[in-house]
């Protein structure tokens, strides 16, 4: 045979069918696929499966939101008792403020905006560890 820009010579008789097509599996992802789909049906229908794998996801949010808003409270709490315990530390001036205005009325802020994120990004991570957890 042949080749002329492209096009192939072949002699009368020979078939000019490309080869058969040979399927290759290389791994059994029909049983993977239904147990998904089982799940996200369990999920979907509300079965007693599917509404325990919910009230686990929510029971993981809730304990994870409560330890951070327990924390976020221990440290507002604690600013005061500080003040109270040392009170020397509330008659520091620093940039013509009293140091306990500066901690007491400009800290707490970006303190509750760090523990937000955090609280945000905790449950998007259980929500992929969910996800990834369905779709076993």
């Amino acid at each position: 045979m042949s080749r002329d820009h492209g096009f192939e010579i072949r002699p009368r008789g020979e078939s000019t069918r490309p080869p058969r097509r040979r399927r290759v599996v290389l791994a059994d992802s029909k049983r993977r696929t239904r147990q998904v789909a089982r799940t996200i049906m369990e999920l979907e229908e509300q079965t007693s499966v599917g509404e325990f794998l919910v009230r686990h996801l929510m029971k993981v949010q809730l304990r994870s939101a409560l330890l951070l808003a327990g924390f976020a409270l221990l440290v507002l709490l604690g600013l005061p008792a500080l003040f109270y315990v040392l009170p020397s530390l509330g008659d520091t001036v620093w940039f013509g403020m009293h140091v306990s205005w500066l901690v007491l009325g400009v800290l707490p802020y970006p303190f509750l905006v760090l523990v937000g994120y955090l609280c945000v990004r905790v449950a998007e991570r259980h929500e992929r560890d969910f996800i990834h957890m369905v779709e076993q």
